[in-house]
């Protein structure tokens, strides 16, 4: 009715380890209209045995362009998305979220209007670093575990989530390091 272009994301009502109601609940909570770099998530429901999140529709992904870029970035261009990578997983985490897929895939550009804004996508795999108490005064930071198998994508995972430490902000800030090593380098040693 509008005009405007949405995108779906699908999976099967079935599948083994559904994420899909989970991260549009995060994109809910997450989104702000003062605050760029989030999308909105319009709808969520099941039809024909699929859950279906219907939200904004942005750009290419960093990995996209990246390619179209011929796999290298200048240290300049590097730069200006690192900056706004750096505030989307910031705003993140001032939501007490940690988003633990931290990847090229991950980043979007907007469209439109918002042609030069980078977007983080894809919270499925996001979790709550700090819990609150049952009063909602105070709280604490997630537990300090080991044995945890691994959570993301191994390629740009920290060292410690390779060990099998519970995730934290610090990982996600390291996942994004090596994000910008692979876009400054054209590659990642360990590839």
């Amino acid at each position: 009715v509008t005009g405007q272009q949405l995108a779906a994301k699908l999976e099967p009502v079935d599948c083994k380890h559904p994420q899909l109601l989970y991260e549009a609940k995060l994109y809910r909570l997450l989104f702000d209209e003062h605050q760029p770099g989030i999308p909105s998530a319009f709808w969520f429901g099941v039809e024909g045995g699929y859950n279906i999140l219907v939200m904004e529709r942005l750009g290419p992904s960093l990995e996209d362009l990246f390619t179209y870029c011929n796999k290298r970035l200048s240290v300049k261009t590097c730069s200006l998305l690192g900056e706004q990578m750096i505030a989307r997983i910031e705003y993140c985490h001032s939501r007490s979220f940690i988003h633990r897929d931290i990847k090229p895939d991950n980043f979007m550009m907007g469209s439109g209007d918002n042609a030069g804004i980078v977007y983080l996508i894809d919270f499925g795999l996001a979790k709550r670093f700090w819990e609150a108490t049952s009063s909602g005064m105070g709280g604490h930071h997630i537990r300090y575990k080991e044995n945890k198998n691994l959570t993301g994508t191994a390629r740009y995972a920290s060292i410690n989530t390779h060990l099998g430490i519970e995730q934290s902000r610090r990982d996600d800030l390291e996942a994004l390091g090596y994000v910008l090593i692979y876009f400054i380098k054209g590659g990642l040693p360990w590839q």
